[in-house]
């Protein structure tokens, strides 16, 4: 069995052997008469530090009675072997290792009441000179026993494989609770609109967006355009997240609120910014949105928690199902072909073959929902390019030709934002090669955040009688509700069924001199 007190016991042991060895050098150097002391020191120390490195050996027992014996060796000797002294810095030392700062109390308190007590019986009492180096060491033992307080913490939370999990599950608990207390929640898009709101107020805008960070570039979470003024304000928001301060240019401005976000919009042209004072306002507001960035930087933070855990969760269902449900189905089809390799009759060899059939359609239908769990928008991937990969494996599996055609503006959607999107988009091809058996799909993705369009087409069956036990559609709608978009499913104008999820106010045509938007047609 393994001692848990071993990390504590190899410490306890070189402190007792670094105090015994200058004893040793001070009783050759001057003091001879301290031999019998330290003889009965060590082999008190020796014994209890024999017991420490047991397991199942009680630490409060032992440093305890070591604290006893070197206070009782300590006033029997004293007054003839001062150095002797330095011995009672060590059970505090050891007591506090192996049971922190209880520990250290109770091998004071053991300490002093031997030494005094011996004292008292023994001798008329202390002189100056030994009241100090009395003094002098006990402080010296309760110094040394704070710190080994805080190493027995530290060296525990170490040792502990469970520790990082107590901590997570304290942090969660406190998530819990401060929730409930929030009373702005943790929306960031609700949380967003309050900001800009604000601003709208306070300012005579024509066009406004709120930025917030996403690694090295900043993305559009709300925006507001009017008097169809353009609502592109990268470039100023960007200087102002840069240096950190508000940039105004014209009747453009931008307001950095702390680390969380960046505001930027266009003043309305039938205002004069000079007679408005617009630099005195600005500053105004960004100190009255200071507590809004707050809410708004906690709620991204617990947004991005949200995601990581979900990701993880993910990863892990996929790899049970690869490792698990899938090898068993995977073993079941070796015991088919076993069988069908000797039939007992023409009847049983095509009821085998239909089950082989069957265990392959499982065993792709494992895959394809391994491969669905595992693919994920990542970081340096744009949600088109990670349409269009799934689009390719999802072709190459079903043998359905799927083609996709992208419309991207450079900036990037919110992370969940475009997550949700491609799980919608993702279900909506599936859905069309399992149950429309369309012959060939087609997928138009258009983004220009905080705005998005995706349609997925077909040209199969268009939509059936649903099943009791299909949920497809519905968590496609709780997806889109979750990101405040809105999902429509109508019939294709060729025939089949039209999935179309959006985001944000509806995209206008784009224009051919537009160069900000990259378009290209993948065929899976």
């Amino acid at each position: 069995m393994t001692n848990p007190d071993l990390p504590f016991a190899r410490l306890t042991l070189a402190a007792r052997g670094f105090v015994l060895l200058f004893l040793s050098i001070a009783a050759i150097v001057d003091r001879r008469d301290m031999v019998l002391a330290l003889i009965a020191i060590g082999a008190v120390w020796a014994v209890v530090q024999l017991a420490e490195f047991r397991p199942g050996v009680s630490t409060g027992f032992a440093t305890t009675f070591d604290a006893v014996v070197v206070g009782l060796v300590c006033g029997v000797t004293v007054g003839d072997a001062l150095p002797i002294l330095a011995a009672l810095a060590v059970p505090p030392f050891t007591a506090g290792l192996h049971r922190g700062a209880v520990g250290v109390a109770l091998a004071m308190s053991a300490q002093l009441v031997a030494l005094f007590g011996v004292i008292t019986l023994a001798s008329d009492g202390l002189d100056r000179e030994l009241w100090i180096g009395v003094f002098t060491w006990t402080v010296t033992g309760l110094g040394l026993g704070l710190i080994a307080t805080f190493l027995h913490s530290a060296i525990e939370r170490s040792a502990d494989p469970l520790a990082p999990y107590h901590y997570a599950q304290t942090l969660l608990r406190q998530l819990i609770d401060l929730s409930g207390g929030l009373k702005s929640g943790l929306d960031p898009t609700a949380l967003g609109g309050a900001i800009v709101s604000s601003v709208r107020d306070e300012l005579p805008i024509a066009a406004l967006v709120l930025y917030v960070p996403r690694g090295d570039s900043l993305t559009p979470l709300v925006e507001e355009s009017l008097d169809g003024a353009p609502c592109n304000q990268d470039d100023v928001a960007f200087e102002a997240w840069a240096r950190g301060e508000v940039v105004v240019h014209d009747r453009c401005f931008a307001i950095p609120l702390d680390d969380a976000a960046v505001v930027a919009g266009v003043l309305s042209d039938r205002l004069d910014p000079g007679r408005l004072d617009l630099a005195g306002r600005i500053r105004q507001l960004q100190r009255r949105l200071a507590p809004s960035a707050v809410h708004l930087d906690t709620a991204l933070l617990f947004s991005s928690f949200r995601d990581a855990a979900t990701a993880e969760e993910r990863r892990r269902l996929a790899r049970e199902m690869h490792d698990g449900v899938a090898q068993e189905i995977a073993s079941l089809g070796y015991l088919v072909d076993a069988l069908a390799a000797q039939p007992g009759s023409p009847e049983q060899a095509d009821r085998i073959a239909l089950l082989r059939d069957r265990v392959s359609h499982v065993v792709g239908e494992v895959r394809q929902s391994v491969l669905t769990l595992r693919t994920s928008v990542g970081e340096n991937e744009s949600l088109g390019a990670a349409i269009s990969s799934i689009a390719r494996h999802l072709s190459e599996v079903s043998g359905v030709p799927i083609q996709v055609t992208l419309e991207e503006h450079t900036t990037r959607l919110r992370p969940e934002v475009e997550a949700e999107l491609f799980r919608i988009t993702q279900e909506a091809m599936n859905n069309a090669i399992k149950h429309a058996h369309a012959s060939v799909i087609d997928v138009h993705c258009r983004v220009h955040a905080p705005r998005a369009i995706i349609t997925v087409s077909d040209d199969g069956r268009g939509m059936q009688q649903a099943r009791s036990d299909s949920h497809g559609l519905e968590i496609m709608r709780e997806r889109a509700t979750l990101i405040g978009g809105r999902l429509s499913i109508d019939p294709a104008p060729g025939g089949g069924l039209m999935v179309t999820v959006a985001v944000g106010t509806d995209l206008e045509p784009s224009s051919a001199g537009d160069q900000a938007l990259d378009e290209k047609r993948v065929k899976a």
